[in-house]
């Protein structure tokens, strides 16, 4: 998942996307059976923000960056001040500017599935209530 999510690994979104699949797939496969609920929902976090940083990192230049912030609903202000700032992607990342525009939503509609989804998906009997 490092790799495939490494800012400076030339792939598209979508490439970077089907190779999460593939590698989650095979993780969940393997781990069928397993506890690892609270584990997954970590590496979901952690894994969107690697995804956000692969986004910021291929918006390179601040206009740019500035231009599609405003696109996705942030203000102008904000938009401007995120742009220019010198903190390092991993760190805009995880700040609320990139958390309220590169939203869960938004990277499912571009084809994200989490790792707690298809986990779920795999194992219906072990995450149903014991009463039913």
């Amino acid at each position: 998942m490092k790799t495939i999510t490494r800012k400076t690994t030339p792939m598209s979104f979508d490439e970077r996307i089907t190779k999460i699949k593939e590698v989650q797939r095979g993780w969940l496969t393997y781990f069928r059976g397993t506890s690892i609920q609270g584990k997954l929902r970590d590496l979901d976090g952690w894994l969107r923000n690697r995804l956000r940083y692969c986004i910021w990192h291929d918006w390179k230049k601040w206009r740019r960056k500035r231009a599609n912030l405003i696109k996705l609903g942030a203000s102008e202000r904000d938009a401007t001040r995120w742009s220019m700032t010198r903190k390092g992607g991993w760190t805009i990342a995880q700040s609320p500017i990139l958390g309220t525009t590169i939203t869960l939503e938004r990277l499912r509609r571009r084809g994200y599935v989490s790792l707690s989804e298809v986990y779920i998906a795999l194992n219906p009997s072990t995450c149903e209530p014991p009463s039913t």
